[in-house]
């Protein structure tokens, strides 16, 4: 009887054996992958999920990265539980790409105590200490503004009056201040232009349209409108849609509208002429945010700010060719 326990156990113990060593093969399999664990925004607008679409692709297992993907629907308070779950997942890296500038001090701090390099995408954040993150992946919003209202000083530099709408993108957003800062520069700088209005678009069509059209309808005297100053595409699309409704011409002759991110379909309309002038802000920002992950495995200390090349496209400027090429 002794014999059959004592063989019983033995067999139990080899099993366990087995499993253990079964699992500790598939962990050292998981182990040999980078873990990133990514806060994004959430899907506002077109540029954002391009944006989105970019971090996946470059983020796969194949190139030797698990992807842990947050969707924060636009609420900042769930980027910062994010942050908190990728540090208690003990994950390599955080990449965050934050929907406004303030507020992020605590939470960056506790992913530096926990060792975890964080990588800034898209906007900035405002910290006291700029060591609490790696790198800062993303564009120039200030001078994407500058490139718009130097256009402006140029198409207008006869006009007698200049009556501008504005419509900003998600308040304390890094691309809503970089852009607005330029037009508000632009507006001492230039005396004949009068800004009608300044809205809070929040980056969606829906809310620009409904803005624009409030307006229009508000007011006594129909507006004399200009030029509609939209902080990206979805912006224009529902200021376009609304311009239109309501009896006014987009494009030269008409009130001119000026976008930011050149997406695709923003694009088609700038060959139209419904779009004066389309900014780029390039959204597939995936292969930079993994040249500085690479970079850091190798050993190396990436740019502390890296910005991408953006050019500007006009109704003249833009092809079929460039349309057809556009990735997003």
């Amino acid at each position: 009887m002794l014999k059959k326990i004592i063989s019983v156990l033995l067999i139990f113990i080899m099993a366990c054996c087995l499993v253990c060593s079964c699992n500790s093969d598939q962990t050292s399999g998981e182990d040999d992958l980078i873990v990133v664990g990514v806060s994004q925004v959430g899907a506002e607008s077109d540029w954002r999920i391009a944006n989105t679409e970019s971090t996946k692709a470059v983020f796969t297992e194949d190139n030797g990265y698990r992807l842990l993907f947050d969707d924060a629907k636009q609420m900042q308070e769930n980027q910062f539980s994010a942050i908190r779950k990728f540090i208690q997942q003990k994950v390599d890296y955080i990449v965050v790409m934050p929907i406004s500038e303030e507020g992020w001090d605590a939470v960056l701090k506790e992913a530096q105590e926990a060792g975890i390099p964080v990588i800034i995408v898209d906007r900035m954040v405002n910290v006291e200490d700029d060591s609490l993150f790696t790198a800062h992946v993303g564009a120039d919003f200030y001078l994407e503004g500058q490139k718009a209202t130097e256009w402006m000083t140029q198409e207008f530099a006869d006009s007698e009056e200049v009556n501008i709408i504005h419509i900003q993108g998600t308040i304390g957003s890094t691309a809503q201040l970089g852009r607005t800062q330029a037009l508000l520069d632009a507006l001492e700088e230039n005396s004949n232009w009068n800004l009608l209005a300044q809205f809070d678009g929040d980056f969606t069509q829906a809310k620009t349209y409904e803005v624009i059209s409030d307006y229009i309808i508000n007011n006594d005297v129909r507006p004399s409108i200009d030029v509609v100053y939209c902080e990206n595409d979805n912006e224009a699309f529902g200021a376009i849609e609304a311009l239109e409704k309501y009896g006014y011409t987009c494009g030269e002759g008409g009130v001119r509208v000026i976008s930011f991110d050149a997406t695709k379909q923003a694009l088609e309309l700038c060959m139209e002429g419904k779009i004066s002038l389309e900014v780029e802000c390039n959204p597939m920002l995936g292969p930079l945010v993994k040249n500085v992950i690479d970079t850091i495995e190798a050993g190396g200390i990436p740019s502390k700010y890296q910005y991408v090349d953006e050019t500007v496209f006009t109704p003249d400027t833009v092809t079929q060719e460039i349309i057809d090429n556009r990735e997003y």
